[in-house]
């Protein structure tokens, strides 16, 4: 049997090696239109930044320990150019010695990747403007940093996703004046606004300035620095460009060869990564495939999911039809500065763009116990149905332990699982590394209390409205003296849940009440309270003041 393999790194390496120990008398050929097959794509951007100095640590394997550890022909600077399915065919154009020539399959393998989105705006093609999604990219944008590097040496990043963060992070870091321009309201699209504004007030504290909002019109070249227009009349001038707005499926190959291509631009599998020819498959960056739980196909661009695609493929590749491709939730996690944040499922934007109904709750545990020294807070929150409890997303952002909630829940979520899965979870517990309720329980907990008409709640967004449209209800304060005098919400009245027994005749019966906190917890007690007194029109902030001030609202001092 010959397979043969076009594109490298976490798709088609891992094809390959996968399907070298699942037949060992195979001929196996890889085709790469680069220099190298595997390297960690991840890790690029802390490579400019000097965290990784050692160049070499990149590469997982060259392609000569590779072709000689799994015996794969390893073909690197060989771009294929054209597949003829009639003849089970593909062309291949040698870009060392400008040659084009045949090679036969019986199954191919296509992982070619992505590209970088580029816009079409004047002054794109000049110099000084670099997107970063191979080792040549890293190499041009490492070398463009040190030669332009003085004390007032500046760089513009558009783009305020995950890679455009990490780069802002280690260029800063090399002391360089950073800018990072996004057109939507917050950075990190993936995440909903809490835990984006707490990410991006890190970055500001950090010394890198934001703009929300605004989009990049058109560039224009000065001496040897690059000017960025911007829709709102602004300009700003830097020494160079990161552009890092996205990408798209490189799928221009399979759809010339007449392979069906979906909406998204990707290339249509079935689930066994099967394309439309029965003979091809595909994975990575280039496929789209049915999102679990929108069922609406999607690209997902991420190396784990790229990973599992190239072994299940590489299994039917041999073994025809006998395992199914189960879809990729994305998970996601980057750190920044000193904090981290990561994702897995849909966020609010996605649900909402979705049509599909849910209920969020946000929760600021600590990472570990408090009385144990070391620890900090860290924020989660989670999306779920409030239909039948089911998961639908969560994310997080602290200092200690965000990647131990977001995997937990990510798993729960790949199995359908729901708000009751992650009360009845059970997770490793000492005080220097977690609590007995841990953060994942606390938010199941919070979102069953919602689930069982325990408590209503309120987010602030809602509260927010109803204070702009002066809408006539009872803002209570049930924190302590000293918080209250260190900012509330306007218009809030105190009484601490300690005495709210106290005072359940000062309270308004036939108004809707919104009690609140610092994170939530005393205003379900509260609201508790309220409720089994004879409250009909109770509701709790969901996150307390901690959420209201991440997102910065009415808050002041009484």
């Amino acid at each position: 049997m010959k397979y043969l393999i076009v594109g490298g790194v976490a798709g088609g390496a891992s094809a390959a090696a996968r399907l070298r120990r699942l037949d060992e008398n195979a001929e196996i050929i890889l085709f790469e239109k680069g220099e190298h097959i595997s390297y960690a794509n991840c890790g690029l951007p802390y490579y400019i930044g000097d965290v990784i100095n050692d160049r070499n640590r990149l590469f997982v394997q060259t392609p000569i320990s590779f072709g000689n550890r799994y015996d794969i022909d390893v073909r690197t600077l060989q771009e294929v150019t054209k597949i003829n399915r009639k003849k089970h065919t593909i062309e291949v154009q040698d870009l060392k010695n400008f040659k084009v020539y045949e090679e036969n399959y019986d199954i191919l393998l296509l992982s070619p990747g992505a590209l970088p989105i580029i816009p079409d705006m004047p002054g794109f093609n000049g110099n000084n403007i670099f997107t970063l999604r191979s080792v040549e990219d890293c190499d041009k944008i490492k070398m463009k940093a040190v030669d332009s590097f003085s004390l007032n040496s500046s760089v513009t990043i558009v783009g305020g996703g995950f890679i455009g963060l990490e780069m802002a992070e280690n260029l800063r870091k090399m002391n360089f004046n950073v800018t990072l321009i996004e057109k939507s309201d917050h950075i990190l699209t993936p995440t909903d606004l809490p835990i984006a504004a707490t990410v991006e007030q890190h970055i500001l504290d950090n010394g890198v300035k934001i703009m929300t909002n605004t989009s990049v019109v058109a560039f224009d070249d000065i001496n040897d620095r690059k000017k960025i227009i911007l829709d709102n009349g602004t300009e700003i001038i830097s020494d160079f460009v990161i552009l890092s707005i996205g990408v798209r499926p490189n799928s221009s190959l399979a759809q010339d060869a007449g392979l069906e291509i979906g909406n998204t631009g990707g290339i249509k599998v079935n689930q066994y990564l099967q394309t439309s020819d029965e003979h091809i498959f595909a994975v990575g960056d280039a496929i789209e495939f049915p999102h679990p739980i929108t069922k609406v196909p999607y690209c997902n661009f991420l190396a784990g999911p790229a990973n599992a695609q190239a072994r299940i493929a590489a299994v039917n590749m041999v073994y025809p039809e006998t395992v199914k491709y189960q879809g990729s939730v994305s998970t996601a996690i980057a750190k920044i500065f000193d904090l981290t944040v990561a994702c897995t499922g849909l966020s609010e934007s996605t649900l909402l763009h979705s049509d599909i109904p849910y209920e969020t709750v946000i929760v600021h545990p600590a990472a570990h116990a408090t009385y144990y020294p070391g620890g900090s807070p860290l924020s989660l929150k989670l999306n779920f149905s409030l239909e039948d409890g089911r998961i639908f997303g969560a994310q997080s952002v602290g200092k200690q332990n965000v990647d131990k909630q977001i995997d937990v829940i990510s798993l729960l979520l790949k199995h359908n699982g729901t708000i009751f899965d992650l009360v009845n979870s059970e997770h490793s517990y000492a005080p220097p590394f977690g609590s007995a309720k841990s953060p994942v329980m606390f938010a199941g907990m919070v979102a069953e209390n919602i689930f069982s008409h325990l408590m209503n709640p309120i987010h602030v967004k809602t509260l927010d409205q109803m204070i702009d449209n002066n809408e006539d209800f009872f803002l209570l304060d049930v924190r302590e003296l000293i918080e209250y005098k260190n900012g509330t919400i306007k218009n809030a009245v105190r009484y601490s849940v300690d005495e709210l027994r106290e005072f359940l005749d000062e309270i308004p019966e036939n108004k809707k009440i919104v009690v609140f906190c610092e994170v939530g917890l005393r205003g379900y007690v509260a609201s508790r309270i309220l409720m089994q007194n004879g409250f009909e029109k109770v509701f709790n902030l969901i996150g307390g003041m901690r959420t209201y001030r991440m997102i910065g609202l009415h808050n002041e001092k009484p």
